[in-house]
């Protein structure tokens, strides 16, 4: 990669896995300390929109710079490259436009998760649905880890 590329790339990868630990180790973890589990619930709610849609725009980024730049480079690193940034593109899309809705859609159905009791349909149905969303979301970082360390192997 020439050198402003690849400074572009690595910057778009930084925000890439700092946006995600940021929003998931501080940001939710605070909100939730700071208020009880149903208004923590609807803050977050609200930020959720803008925060799928910068992980769709920096996979989008990483993507046109990476294959802006590719064809210089036909290497394991460059091949495995272009697969995470298309991995990681497929599970934003997906999480944004199916699961997120799904999400939104049982939430609905619980009226309080102060008070309805952890067994009921819908909270079983949500935790289930949010532990996918977190797994996919971890999996999230650490494909853009994952590209931060290829990146550092194609510069050689």
């Amino acid at each position: 990669m020439k050198t402003p590329a690849s400074f572009l790339y690595n910057l778009i990868l930084a925000l890439w896995v700092g946006g995600i630990a940021m929003f998931t180790f501080i940001v939710t973890p605070a909100i939730f300390k700071a208020y009880n589990r149903d208004m923590a619930g609807e803050i977050v709610d609200k930020l959720f929109p803008d925060y799928f849609m910068f992980n769709i725009v920096v996979s989008i980024l990483a993507l046109i710079v990476f294959v802006s730049f590719l064809y210089q480079r036909k290497s394991i690193e460059s091949a495995v490259s272009i697969g995470l940034i298309v991995v990681a593109l497929v599970v934003n899309l997906y999480v944004n436009f199916k699961l997120h809705p799904e999400i939104l859609r049982i939430k609905k159905e619980v009226s309080s998760f102060q008070t309805m009791p952890p067994d009921a349909g819908p909270r079983k149905e949500f935790r289930k649905l949010h532990g996918i969303s977190m797994a996919l979301n971890l999996l999230l970082m650490a494909d853009g880890a994952g590209l931060l360390l290829l990146s550092s192997l194609l510069k050689k």
